[in-house]
């Protein structure tokens, strides 16, 4: 029996890289485009964000949950340029992207699966790694739509082949003219058709900055000719941009899933979900394998969650009446929040272990590791208990602990490195000076005979 759907949307996820002295011309270049908007978090409206995170997290991802009405007006008054500079010295900048057309889409020119773009963001980190988030919600309530969807939305932007029965899927929405234009549509957003950077703040503008008291480090934009570009993660971070990373809810109707239905059965289902396969992959008997309860899947009565390197899904029931008043929205915000920002740390560490593995010499990129290991690494991101559980997850399915303790290994023997010949250096200065000493009391017990 086909399974049916009652809430139902998923996250394309574009991660890019901004080059660090192109980030506030960057930013600059996101204030100027009228689709943009900059995304100010509220205490009052986001209870929820300021309730999840804990402080210190809190206080550098969502920083504009502290400005002062006053801050707000001071900085709204600011000119564009000085707004970029601002936002450069943040730990994080988020921002809304407007699209001109309010227009469903379609996958397939006959009897196809209609969707729509519901939202879109841009969330970048000073570090210069940035995502392009794209929410999509389908006007079919099968499963299997969403399987296939997945499937084929996430290799959009990809030379990678699919199945024959998928070739001819096409992809198109008046939103963005031509979904078949989607690579134009991400280096527009991602930079790579950025004009001009703007012109450096002079003193008196910087004297304005620091009037206004708002967080951050304010530092001059830089002139730049050159064209961003956000293949560099493909390189640097060894991150595949082709295949967008995927991050989906589904609530299933209670016929669907409850009490009498056969869970081997939807177990098979969830897996096909959680892989991003068709919805014609055969699967085999998940309940047999050990890694696959242990490490990939999280599960609640009515309630799983699937991890893997480049997906994190979650499939519930409209049996618990939660999972579609308040996890739909939890699911999409705090939680949405929480594994961008352990993506981050993932891409960030690769970046630094190629940076590292280029130069091992790159004192700069060790001291950008001792820097994140003390106030990014240390630092627990919530008290919240599903939170702390997703977390592990994440962490795993990421393989974060494991880069991060190869980029540990390779900072500690740097460090005994530079220590040994540091001594060495300390001990030859010694030898020098005891010559020098030995040398002029021979001359003065000579000058005294």
């Amino acid at each position: 029996m086909e399974l049916k759907t009652k809430y139902q949307y998923t996250y394309f996820i574009y991660p890019y890289l901004i080059e660090k002295k192109d980030y506030a011309n960057y930013l600059y270049s996101l204030l100027k485009n009228k689709k943009c908007k900059l995304k100010i978090f509220d205490r009052k409206k986001d209870i929820d964000i300021d309730s999840y995170f804990l402080p210190e997290i809190k206080n550098k991802l969502f920083w504009s949950l502290y400005l002062t009405q006053d801050g707000i007006k001071s900085y709204e008054e600011m000119d564009t340029k000085m707004k970029a500079n601002i936002l450069s010295g943040e730990y994080s900048a988020f921002f809304e992207y407007s699209l001109e057309q309010d227009v469903p889409a379609k996958i397939g020119e006959e009897n196809g699966i209609f969707f729509d773009i519901s939202k879109i963001e841009i969330i970048c980190f000073a570090t210069g790694i940035c995502f392009l988030l794209i929410k999509t919600v389908l006007n079919s309530n099968n499963f299997s739509d969403v399987l296939n969807f997945n499937y084929k939305f996430r290799d959009i932007n990809s030379k990678i082949g699919h199945k024959k029965e998928y070739d001819n899927i096409k992809i198109q929405t008046q939103k963005l003219n031509n979904m078949q234009n989607f690579e134009e549509f991400l280096k527009e957003i991602s930079g790579q058709n950025l004009l001009n950077a703007p012109s450096n703040i002079n003193e008196e503008s910087n004297q304005k900055i620091k009037a206004y008291n708002l967080p951050g480090n304010y530092t001059n934009a830089k002139k730049s000719q050159e064209t961003i570009n956000c293949n560099l993660i493909d390189r640097k971070a060894n991150t595949d941009t082709e295949r967008l990373i995927t991050y989906s809810y589904v609530c299933l109707e209670q016929d669907s899933w409850n009490e009498n239905t056969d869970l081997i059965t939807l177990e098979k289902e969830f897996e096909k979900y959680r892989k991003i396969f068709p919805a014609s992959e055969h699967i085999d008997d998940v309940t047999a394998n050990s890694k696959y309860e242990k490490e990939l899947v999280y599960k609640e009565k009515y309630l799983y969650y699937g991890f893997s390197n480049n997906s994190n899904v979650l499939l519930t029931s409209a049996s618990n009446i939660k999972n579609y008043t308040s996890l739909l929205f939890q699911y999409e915000n705090e939680e949405l929040y929480h594994f961008l920002y352990d993506l981050h740390q993932k891409i960030y560490l690769k970046k630094l272990n190629y940076e590292i593995s280029k130069n091992e010499k790159n004192e700069k990129s060790y001291k950008e590791f001792l820097n994140f290991a003390q106030k990014d690494w240390s630092y627990e991101v919530t008290n919240d208990t599903k939170g702390i559980i997703l977390e592990k997850y994440n962490k795993k399915a990421q393989s974060l602990e494991e880069t991060y303790e190869k980029l540990k290994s390779k900072y500690e023997l740097l460090y005994k490195e530079h220590e040994i010949t540091k001594n060495k250096k300390q001990n030859i200065h010694f030898i020098i000076i005891i010559a020098i000493l030995t040398i002029i009391n021979i001359l003065i017990g000579i000058i005294r005979k």
